[in-house]
């Protein structure tokens, strides 16, 4: 890939990740979650959906094992999303050809013989698993390297809540907000009442992020991606905030989130899956090893903001429901669930957002190291190399420096070291829930 410097921004970046884009064949060499389980339907019955730019239809077939296929048939391009799941695979309805979840034409019964000639016929066909309540699938070349073994992936659903939303902008401008520290301390800046006991709504008052809202950055590359340390003076004198965040490669996050109010042992991953170059899903995995997650609580304030499909009712068109006189209780004014506010800024972005508009600053150093990493991972690719982050080794699949941390630590602590020692603590050892009730 040719980075000249004259190109624009957005042309050195993986923005545009259709079929043959560089920024395609990126994000195709990683495990993509494209579905919550929850909202597969109870029946048989395929799903249409569209990703990376690619028009597919996801099913089970009558062995319950989960299928991804192109979804216009191979034979005259009817649409799949309409056929039968029957006899090991899904009938077209057009001529009745049927295709297993490898994508082998298994009968062509318009044929002699059910079809001579039909192990010719490949349909398009990607690998699929269900992992932390979602769907996820390998759209690359050649065998899927291992799905990492993220502990916010791995646990059981138990101590696990997933969700996604709708976003209707290109997915790199959203992923870039969650290496922002900075925003926190404004966009999502809310009052909370002192007599309000709400741990939740505690983690989100401004004595986490309004204590210092000009923090110490600093930003350590991983094998993963970036580590993004935060640091805020905090009243009175002798202490200090520390929030340790991070860059996924390549469209991932692991942050603090509602887990936060539990304590260590816990962290919230989302991924930004293209849909097209205009719109992506958010994919959120909020998890906590040592403490049961308000579950019934975190369900009820999503669905008050997005309906079952994880659509938001706030969009442009209503000017995402922002109140005006409540902009002296929350510094948006939209409410207190914070993807929502993610959601409104980065779309306000536009489509696509133009970089070249842009003017950093020192505060943005995270989300230029991130550029500066996928930049290297498009190059890695044109030259033969894998990218950052993808894992082939089992020996090495096991993330205990994926550090998520709000620590209150002395001002003459130094860093470094704590950080290492939490990744030697293994602080995402799973502890029996039922000993530590919510």
């Amino acid at each position: 890939m040719n980075l000249n410097m004259s190109q624009s921004l957005n042309a050195k970046l993986p923005v545009h990740t259709g079929p043959g884009t560089p920024g395609g064949d990126l994000l195709r060499r990683y495990w993509q979650p494209i579905m919550l389980v929850d909202d597969l339907p109870a029946a048989r019955d395929p799903v249409p959906l569209r990703i990376l730019g690619e028009d597919l239809v996801l099913f089970r077939d009558d062995r319950g094992r989960l299928g991804l296929l192109g979804r216009q048939c191979a034979h005259r391009c009817a649409d799949l999303s309409y056929g039968r799941v029957e006899n090991g695979g899904l009938r077209c309805v057009y001529h009745g050809w049927l295709f297993d979840i490898e994508g082998h034409c298994l009968e062509q019964p318009g044929e002699p013989g059910k079809g001579q000639h039909r192990d010719r016929v490949l349909q398009k066909a990607y690998p699929c698993q269900e992992r932390a309540g979602a769907v996820w699938t390998y759209m690359g070349p050649g065998e899927p390297p291992l799905f990492p073994d993220y502990p916010a992936l791995t646990a059981p659903d138990a101590y696990r809540f997933s969700a996604r939303w709708l976003s209707n902008c290109n997915w790199l401008q959203a992923s870039e907000g969650n290496v922002d520290p900075v925003h926190t301390s404004f966009l999502h800046a809310l009052e909370v009442p002192a007599a309000d006991a709400d741990p939740l709504r505690k983690a989100q008052a401004q004595e986490v992020f309004g204590s210092d809202v000009a923090p110490r950055l600093s930003v350590q590359e991983t094998r993963f991606g970036l580590r993004v340390i935060a640091e805020r003076r905090q009243q009175p004198e002798g202490r200090r905030l520390v929030r340790v965040t991070n860059f996924v490669m390549p469209n991932a996050c692991a942050i603090g989130g509602a887990e936060t109010p539990f304590g260590r042992g816990g962290a919230s991953m989302f991924w930004h899956v293209p849909i097209d170059d205009t719109s992506h899903w958010r994919f959120e995995f909020v998890f906590h090893s040592k403490a049961a997650l308000p579950r019934d609580r975190l369900r009820e304030a999503y669905r008050q903001e997005a309906d079952e499909r994880g659509v938001p009712w706030r969009n442009a068109s209503n000017r995402f429901g922002q109140r005006r006189d409540m902009l002296d209780r929350s510094f948006v004014g939209m409410g207190q669930t914070f993807p929502v506010h993610d959601l409104f800024v980065t779309e306000s972005q536009g489509e696509i957002h133009d970089r070249d508009n842009e003017h950093l600053v020192t505060s943005d150093v995270a989300i230029a190291r991130s550029r500066r990493q996928l930049m290297q991972a498009l190059q890695d690719l044109a030259e033969g190399r894998e990218p950052r982050g993808v894992v082939r080794e089992p020996a090495v699949n096991r993330f205990h420096d994926l550090l998520v941390l709000t620590e209150t630590l002395a001002h003459d602590s130094n860093v470094d070291e704590f950080l290492a020692e939490m990744e030697s603590a293994d602080i995402y050892a799973l502890r029996p829930l039922a000993e530590h009730p919510t």
